[in-house]
């Protein structure tokens, strides 16, 4: 192990970097790289730290144009590694130590960006929604922004709409869009005049100027899984590997508990209290809840924690597979389950479907509305009747009777 090209240990530095080789070193190690891995990238923040020394800049002065400028050089001398992915885990690192200023966040290119912007924070802290689907509401006002409000100053604009530009944008938008898309269009926009409101944009309450787009109420929902489906699901998941055994413990997480996929990724060590048999689940809008773990859901998270999970620092339960070790994010368990679902022969299955599966079981197991509506931690029973795409009549078992005629006094 004497020689660089086997130790990340012995990768020579040169300039500001060289007080924190050692702990590069290190740090690559910890996530998980392999040896031949870890080298390469030290070697990368080695080239760093002598590029810096040459040009005079100290750590302090890092910003994203440096960055910029030595990838320019990189590329020049170098025909692998030369790009800003290939260095984000040395930037990671120097970031989180504060050796160089932070990431400079996206510079809005317009004012319909600085509004958009404005319109996700206000849906992340105000209303509590999760990032992703701040980022899809906002997707869904933007042709509305940049057409009707447009300008230098759109803010400013918001004021001056009218309930009639507001029709005269869906008149012309919603006739060529699918039932879904029109749905989301219409939603998002009832919320954007919400935020404007609440902002004070605007003192007229526009969203109430926007009609629910006309559906049948249990229409176009996903098909729930039959058993012979849920079982091919689990059956094609690897036992054997590390990643199979990862697979089959998300699948049957969704499966058997009803999660969304947010829930499973966002999911702590310490969110299993093994001894009580409950899980915590972090869920929509900052609600929290306490599931038993039935014994098969057990077993999967257990057979992956103790042959599965890579030795990590990260906290979440599912975390990649492949260095680095990090938290598995949202959209990599939606590809799990679509991935697992191709390889069984199923066609396209995306995560959420997995949920409906679950209502739909446990309803056809004899469960009450109210027992599934707990399970998937609903706060409206009709919700959940929509997801067991059911009828009205378990619904009606759980409505509040309307009181007698004369039985109130």
């Amino acid at each position: 192990m004497g020689s660089t090209a086997c130790n990340p240990f012995r990768v020579r530095f040169v300039g500001p970097l060289a007080p924190y080789a050692a702990e590069l070193a290190h740090e690559f190690s910890r996530l998980g790289y392999s040896v031949t891995s870890a080298v390469i990238v030290v070697r990368f923040a080695a080239h760093l730290s002598r590029w810096l020394a040459s040009e005079e800049i100290e750590l302090s002065a890092v910003t994203d144009a440096v960055i910029d400028r030595f990838l320019a050089v990189r590329r020049v001398e170098y025909t692998s590694h030369y790009s800003r992915r290939a260095l984000r885990p040395v930037l990671a690192y120097l970031r989180r130590e504060g050796l160089v200023p932070p990431e400079a966040g996206p510079v809005p290119a317009s004012g319909s960006e600085v509004l958009l912007a404005r319109y996700r924070r206000y849906l992340v802290i105000d209303r509590g929604l999760s990032g992703p689907v701040a980022v899809a509401y906002s997707r869904w006002v933007t042709p509305f922004v940049t057409e009707v409000l447009g300008g230098t100053d759109p803010s400013a604009r918001v004021a001056a709409v009218t309930g009639a530009d507001v029709a005269g944008f869906l008149a012309s938008r919603l006739p060529s869009m699918t039932r879904k898309t029109a749905q989301m269009t219409a939603c998002s926009l009832r919320s954007f005049f919400r935020f404007a409101q609440a902002e004070r944009l605007t003192a007229v309450m526009l969203a109430d100027a926007i009609p629910p787009v006309a559906h049948r109420r249990l229409s176009g929902l996903p098909e729930p899984l039959g058993q012979e489906q849920v079982t091919a699901l689990l059956s094609v998941c690897d036992r054997t590997t590390r990643v199979g055994r990862r697979d089959f413990a998300v699948i049957t997480l969704l499966y058997r508990l009803g999660l969304r996929c947010g829930e499973v990724s966002g999911l702590l060590l310490a969110d299993l209290d093994w001894r009580a048999g409950v899980v915590t689940i972090h869920g929509k809008g900052g609600r929290v809840d306490r599931l038993p773990i039935p014994v098969d859901v057990g077993e999967a998270i257990i057979s992956y924690l103790r042959d599965g999970r890579p030795d990590t620092p990260a906290r979440t339960v599912f975390v990649r597979a492949v260095a680095p070790f990090t938290p598995l994010a949202y959209a990599s368990l939606s590809c799990i389950v679509a991935r697992t679902a191709e390889r069984a022969g199923l066609g396209t299955v995306h995560a959420h479907r997995l949920r409906h599966t679950t209502a739909s079981r446990v309803l056809n197991a004899g469960a009450s509305l109210e027992e599934v509506s707990h399970l998937l931690r609903h706060a409206s029973p009709a919700t959940t009747a929509i997801y067991a795409k059911t009828d009205l009549t378990r619904l009606a078992t759980i409505s509040r009777p309307w009181p007698a005629s004369g039985s109130l006094s």
